[in-house]
């Protein structure tokens, strides 16, 4: 990956003309391409603010401005595919990719026929631009070091534009362009001790981070009492919707993938073989539509606006990429190639946020999750631990912050009778994994209220 800083001259003119830069080099490619080939090109871009944050203090602040051309060129069943940083002058890059598409028509010949081989060849542009209502990186720092005063804060903030991009020789172009930040930071106490929180977003509300810095510093201040210890067993517990991300994200482990239902890897087998079902309000939702991923993918196939997976607790839906498609002769529905999902929604429920803890009674409050694995993925049973601000609460009041504890329970049973309710608010995440380029995979989840969670450690 290639970092430009934000003051170098190269690149810079490119930033408010990303589109037609990309346009500009997919014509070049189809002006090059022979006889019977074809084409496609994926983009992918960002201009990323990076602060790092320490003691309350800036750490490292950083500008990350790249651009990634993935080019994979096609002669009947054969392709091949390669992958370029590029620098943002266009003569430069157009040399670039004359080169990778020699590159890549030498391949072709030693390669094998791929049978499964699917995309896009009915054309379909696309266009989702949202300009980007942000306030400056530095504004929104001020804000954080203004409320961090007083504490150990420790975090990262990103912001900025993202940009995807798809063309092929057919002439389909797509193009996905939005602005997001996401503040991933801890408060922290003392030794093992912190409180995890975050906020992300397409729109910075002041007040809301606030809210949300102001709930931090109060389960900072519980911290400060004696830890407690509960003996191994099943409790009463409400998971956060961060929390609850973390068992959420465990289905993009193949669960919902067409590829492994049809193959018996899913976890959620026994619900398309033996008809489980889950509690009624659980509905789950690929929302594409609100989201902050692309609504296309890099074989060109277009996303629905939404897809439901789950509803009322039945499994009706499944990810289909286009091999998939073609391997079992059913329709794709423009997923991934690795039929993961990228815009989860959940629906909220009847339990009122405000009264979380009072319908908790005496139970576990659970802010975060980690280090999650399936111990029986035929059963869809999954073990995992408590992280930050885990706490003992007792009618209806939190008494402490409880040691980490281990829980193994199935999916079938937290979200299924065990389930007792959702909360009517939703909190939007965005995942904050940044390696290589900054990803565009979101979910909308509220919290959950369970009873009886198997603890073993």
């Amino acid at each position: 990956m290639t970092m430009i800083a934000s003051n170098s001259s190269v690149g810079k003119p490119v930033i408010n003309q990303m589109q037609q830069y990309f346009y500009d080099l997919a014509a070049l490619v189809k002006s090059r391409i022979q006889g019977e080939e074809q084409f496609t090109c994926w983009f992918s871009a960002e201009a990323t603010d990076f602060v790092r944050l320490n003691k309350s203090l800036i750490r490292q602040p950083g500008h990350v401005h790249q651009m990634i051309l993935s080019l994979r060129l096609i002669n009947g069943q054969r392709h091949a595919e390669s992958s370029a940083t590029l620098g943002g002058d266009l003569a430069t890059d157009n040399a670039q990719c004359i080169r990778m598409l020699g590159q890549l028509r030498g391949q072709l010949d030693d390669l094998p026929e791929d049978p499964y081989l699917l995309f896009s060849q009915e054309v379909h542009d696309t266009e989702h631009s949202v300009a980007s209502t942000l306030p400056s990186s530095a504004a929104l720092v001020d804000q954080i070091l203004s409320a961090a005063i007083g504490t150990d804060l420790v975090g990262i903030l990103a912001a900025g534009p993202v940009y995807r991009g798809f063309a092929n020789s057919f002439g389909q172009r797509n193009w996905h362009q939005t602005a997001t930040f996401n503040l991933d930071w801890s408060l922290y106490q003392s030794r093992d001790k912190a409180v995890k929180s975050s906020y992300a977003g397409l729109d910075w509300d002041a007040a809301i981070f606030q809210a949300r810095f102001a709930n931090a510093e109060a389960q900072l201040a519980l911290l400060e009492r004696p830890s407690l210890t509960v003996k191994p067993g099943s409790y009463r517990v409400y998971l956060t919707p961060t929390a609850l991300n973390e068992l959420i994200g465990m289905l993009n482990w193949s669960c919902l993938s067409e590829k492994s239902l049809r193959t018996k890897q899913s976890a959620l087998q026994r619900m398309r073989d033996e008809g489980l079902e889950l509690h009624p309000s659980i509905t789950l939702v690929e929302d594409t539509l609100h989201g902050v991923a692309p609504g296309f993918q890099q074989d060109g196939f277009i996303k629905p606006d939404q897809l439901t997976l789950l509803e009322h607790g039945r499994l009706v839906g499944s990810v289909i990429s286009p091999r998939t498609g073609v391997e079992y002769g059913i329709a794709n529905n423009g997923a991934n190639g690795d039929e993961s999902t990228s815009s989860l929604a959940l629906a909220g429920g009847d339990l009122a946020l405000a009264d979380v803890l009072a319908e908790l009674g005496t139970g576990i409050f659970i802010s975060n999750l980690w280090y999650l694995n399936f111990s029986d993925r035929a059963n869809g049973r999954i073990t995992g631990m408590t992280r930050f601000a885990t706490f003992w609460v007792e009618d209806g009041v939190i008494q402490g912050p409880l040691n980490v504890m281990r829980f193994d329970d199935s999916l079938f049973r937290l979200w299924g009778g065990k389930l007792i309710g959702l909360t009517r608010e939703r909190e939007l995440l965005i995942d904050g994994e940044s390696y290589g380029e900054r990803r565009v995979g979101s979910t909308l989840l509220p919290g959950a209220l369970i009873e009886g969670v198997n603890f073993v450690l």
